[in-house]
This record gives structure tokens, C-alpha cells and sequence, in this order.
């Protein structure tokens, strides 16, 4: 059953108009409807969120707006209508939309680290925006491009003009694209999943921001997002969007206490839930450290003498337990990865590593190489991690022979189909590519190529961060799943805490590279001591409660 919330009210002429918008791509297979009769207003100064899964249509839709996918293999059928101030900008002239990109209609990608331009310092690509649309000269630009720098947060901005974007934290980059984006005061800003990858505090800091300057400014502001906690935040009106449709639409208070879609409600049900299944307080220690340090060197000079260090992790001790799972959690730049990667010897560090009661931060070579059977590791992004090049098959096999395991080509056959059905893959997808899975899907891949191996130890990199809600639950639900089953042990590392707390026994909190909070999940969410853990756990609740509430109705 379809819901339409009549949004209709008010006879004034919205400042966004989209009526029965179709946008289809045409391929050697056919014609795919990416998008396919939606329709919707947004009014001066109101937040309008579009949201659904990966695939749903979003983004796509919001790039229709703009004229901005690849003609003709993209086109939009007879009937389709987007009207900005009553001008429709489907067929317009270039010129006119020109005019209206940047100037009128301003967008925030997702990513800002693939849309900045790597080879340009901040200043040089904020001063692009100003030169083109508003014909400034070169010290009006820098004044204006110090003005927006300010009004977005960024600390001692005139420092910041000469970085280039890998010198900047994931929010300075944020707020660098949304500083490139007001710089022509737009009256509509299109925000695509703005705080996607973002740390919590930092994601809040961002939603407030975007509503601090639409007061100012009074923009609207379209928000595409999957993240309903957010929605329910920053959200005057919703539309709910799957397979290229909108299949509700109702205010915030109507969409959670009142859903009525299946869809709609599927994506409320989704958060990740449980928790983590009861481990033997008395069980073996598999690993531990003893004040692990890894020191970068800062080098500066002609001869490029070391005259600092950055201590990325700075005397971290623990200990894991056989079927235990131990949370790492905070900011980007805490130190939680450095840490992973310093236990399973992947980086040099100072101080002791023990496995399986063994010290282990003096071994090297073919030693080593045996243990990286039992240590195993899943990145963050899994179509980062995974080669283009090989197949999925492939891919599953190459540690199989790195370590000399199914002796031949057939048994290695049949534990990668094992593996594959494990975390719930068809194992007839072993000849496919990468690219051809979704972002869930080549997770589960990612698990895969690491538990054919059969390890006991598992470090967890961020396995969830850019997933689906419905993904992470999914990914959740199978990583609880294969621990119980192999009696894993897991370091779960995340800036997301509400995955964090359905997995985790213990917890360390993270912070320039020191625990600042250590104990177990339960004592750190119920009663965290510190500011910090305090402020990390408001950050990552306060926009679930509603959403949470919801559910639980």
C-alpha cells in the first residue's frame, strides 16, 4: 500500500516544484528506471528529507534536479517536470542552468575526500566558486573565502588556506564542501547523506551547523539521507523512497509513531539490536598488550631531521579473552586502527604483544607469517580492500595459498563455497566481481576472505560505517552468528556506538591516542565517568531516542 500525506496545504508557489520525475539510464541490457514518477514540493526556508536505502533513487533524483547525469545515456521520459521559482529546468537551455547551479541550487556530496580536487589547496578551490559566479577579484575573493571558513567552524581559517584536503580532519573537509556550497548564498542547498562517514560528535556539530545557517541565510534545504535519526532531527517534511519510488510521505511525527508502508517501517525496525552473546568470564586469554606506543616521526628541513612525533597510540594496555569481543571506540584520529594494526604486527610499535600467551612483537619472517593464519582483519571499505581484478572466488582463495591450506585447486573449491554460505552469499557468485555486489554484500565477501582461514582472532575495522541500517543490523546479526559458532574472539573497532554496544563485553574509549575510559560496555553507556565518553554517548543517542522509541512501539 502506497501512503501519499497531502502536502499541499498552502496555495503559494514552492520554491522547488518535482512532478512525476522519471529518470532512466539506458544499457546493452535495456532500460533501467532508477527513478520513476516521483513527486514532491519544497518551500522557501523548510528541510525536506529524502529517504531510503542504497539504491533506493536518491541520489539520482536529487542529481535530476540539476541536470547533471551523463546524456544521453540518462534521460528523463515525456511528463517529467522540475521547476525552480516556476522556470523548468528539465531541457533548459545551458545558460539558464548555468545560471542556476551554484548561484541558486547549491550541492554537498558525500565524500568530500573524492569531490575536493587533491591537487588544489582550500583556498584555491573555494576562490573557483567565487571567481566564476560572482567575477570577484582576487583579494575579495580571499576576504570572502576567510568569511565562509569562519561561518562553517573551521579554527584559524587563515592557516587552513594553504591545505590541501588530506590535510584535513573528515569534518574540516565537511565543512570546507559546505563552505564551497554557500558561497553564492543559495536559496536551495542539496545536502547528499552530508555525515555519512563522520564521527559522532562530529556528525552532530555538522547537523547543527547546517541548521544554524539555514536561520541565517534562510535556504532550504534538501537532506538525502538513510539515517532516520537524523531525519527526525533536521526534517520538516519526509518522503520515503525505495526502488526508484516514494512510497510515503507525512511530517516527522506522522512517519515514526505513525508509519503505514511496509518499507517505512522496515527502515525504523532496522536499527542493530541485541546483545552480545554471554562469553566465558574464565576463558583463555587469546590476546593482550602491555603499553603499546607507535610514535610517527614529524620530520622538517633540508636533511628532513625528525623534530617531533606524533603518538598515535600512547601506552594502550589490554586484554582479550577467548570469545570476547572488546569495543574501540572514538573520534577519527584517536588511535583506534593504529592499535588494531600494532597487534597484528602490521605496523612496528614499542612495548609487549602476546598471542595465545606468546610474545609476539619480536618474531618476524616465516614465523610471523604462520601466525597471520589465526590474526585476521576486516578494512573499512570493502571495495577499497578488495582487488577489481580478481574475481570473488579469487579473492577468497589467495590467503588459502598464501598459507599452503586445501592442498588442491578442488578442496580449496569447496572451503570457498563453504565460506561463501557461511555469511549467507551464493556460492555461485565466486565468478563474479567486486563491482558487481553491493556495499553489504562485499562486507560479507570481506568476512569471507577472512574466515576461510579459520582464525580465532578477528580485528574489526569499522565494518559497519558506511553500510545501510538494515545492512548493519544484517552484518551485526552475522558477525554475532560466526563468534558464537567459531567462539571468536573480535577487537571491534568504531566511532559508531550503538553498533558498538550490541557486540561489545568490554569497551576502551580513545583519544589522542590514550584510553581515557576503560570498562566494561555496561558500566561505560550506563555511567561513563569521563566528559568525553559523556559527550560520545550523547552524540550517538540523542538522535536515536525517537527513533528508538518508535521501534519499540
Amino acid at each position: 500500500m502506497t501512503v501519499l500525506v497531502d502536502h499541499s496545504a498552502q496555495e503559494e508557489t514552492p520554491l522547488l516544484d518535482i512532478t512525476s520525475l522519471s529518470t532512466q539510464f539506458r544499457g546493452e541490457g535495456g532500460t533501467v528506471d532508477a527513478v520513476a514518477g516521483i513527486t514532491y514540493k519544497i518551500r522557501e526556508g523548510e528541510t525536506v528529507a529524502l529517504v531510503g536505502e542504497s539504491g533506493s533513487g536518491k541520489s539520482v533524483s536529487a542529481l535530476s534536479i540539476l541536470q547533471l547525469l551523463p546524456y544521453p545515456l540518462a534521460h528523463h521520459p515525456q511528463g517529467s517536470s522540475v521547476k525552480f521559482r516556476g522556470t523548468e529546468l528539465i531541457g533548459a537551455d545551458e545558460k539558464v542552468l548555468r545560471d542556476i547551479r551554484g548561484n541558486k541550487i547549491s550541492i554537498i556530496f558525500q565524500e568530500p575526500m573524492t569531490s575536493l580536487n587533491p591537487l588544489h589547496t582550500v583556498e584555491k578551490q573555494i576562490n573557483e566558486v567565487l571567481l566564476v559566479h560572482k567575477g570577484l577579484d582576487a583579494k575579495a575573493a580571499r576576504k570572502r573565502t576567510l568569511e565562509l571558513l569562519t561561518l562553517v567552524g573551521i579554527k584559524e581559517p587563515e592557516k587552513r588556506l594553504r591545505s590541501y584536503p588530506h590535510e584535513l580532519s573528515g569534518g574540516q573537509r565537511q565543512r570546507v564542501m559546505i563552505a564551497m556550497a554557500l558561497a553564492n548564498e543559495p536559496d536551495l542547498l542539496i545536502a547528499d547523506e552530508p555525515t555519512t562517514a563522520l564521527d559522532v560528535t562530529i556528525q552532530a556539530q555538522i547537523l547543527d551547523l547546517l541548521k544554524d545557517l539555514q536561520k541565517k541565510l534562510g535556504m532550504s534545504i534538501l537532506l538525502i539521507t538513510h539515517d532516520l535519526g537524523i531525519v527526525r532531527k533536521m526534517a520538516d517534511y519526509v518522503c520515503v523512497m525505495t526502488k526508484g519510488q516514494i512510497v510515503e510521505k507525512g511530517t516527522p511525527e506522522t512517519i515514526f509513531t505513525q508509519a503505514q508502508h511496509p518499507y517505512t517501517k522496515h527502515l525504523l525496525a532496522a536499527e542493530p539490536k541485541g546483545n552480545p552473546s554471554s562469553a566465558d568470564p574464565d576463558a583463555p586469554e587469546i590476546m593482550a598488550c602491555d603499553n603499546i606506543r607507535v610514535y610517527f616521526p614529524v620530520k622538517r628541513g633540508v636533511l628532513r631531521r625528525t623534530v617531533d612525533h606524533i603518538k598515535a597510540v600512547d601506552g594502550i594496555s589490554l586484554k582479550i579473552r577467548q570469545g570476547h569481543t572488546i569495543g574501540i571506540v572514538g573520534e577519527s584520529g584517536s588511535g583506534k586502527t593504529t592499535l588494531g594494526l600494532a597487534l597484528l604486527r602490521l605496523i612496528s610499535s614499542r612495548g609487549d604483544i602476546r598471542f595465545n600467551g606468546k610474545v609476539i612483537n619480536n618474531i618476524s619472517g616465516r614465523k610471523l607469517r604462520t601466525l597471520r593464519q589465526e590474526m585476521q582483519i576486516v578494512f573499512q571499505d570493502p571495495y577499497g580492500s578488495l582487488s577489481p581484478r580478481l574475481s570473488i572466488g579469487q579473492i577468497i582463495e589467495e590467503g588459502l595459498k598464501v598459507h599452503g591450506l586445501g592442498g588442491s585447486k578442488s578442496n580449496r573449491e569447496v572451503m570457498i563455497i563453504e565460506a561463501l554460505r557461511e555469511v549467507g552469499l551464493d556460492p555461485e557468485s565466486r565468478h563474479r566481481y567486486p563491482h558487481e555486489f553491493s556495499g553489504g554484500q562485499r562486507q560479507r565477501i570481506a568476512i569471507a576472505r577472512a574466515m576461510v582461514l579459520k582464525p580465532s582472532f578477528l580485528v574489526l575495522d569499522e565494518p559497519t560505517s558506511a553500510l545501510d541500517m538494515s545492512v548493519q543490523a544484517q552484518i551485526v546479526d552475522l558477525l554475532r552468528a560466526l563468534q558464537k559458532t567459531h567462539n571468536l574472539t573480535y577487537l571491534f573497532i568504531s566511532h559508531d556506538l550503538k553498533v558498538v554496544r550490541t557486540l561489545a563485553d568490554d569497551v576502551i574509549v580513545m583519544r589522542d591516542g590514550q584510553a581515557v575510559e576503560i570498562g566494561t560496555a555496561q558500566q561505560i553507556f550506563d555511567n561513563p565517568q569521563t566528559p568525553y565518553t559523556q559527550a560520545l554517548i550523547k552524540a550517538a543517542f540523542d538522535l536515536k531516542t525517537v527513533h528508538l522509541e518508535a521501534v519499540n512501539s
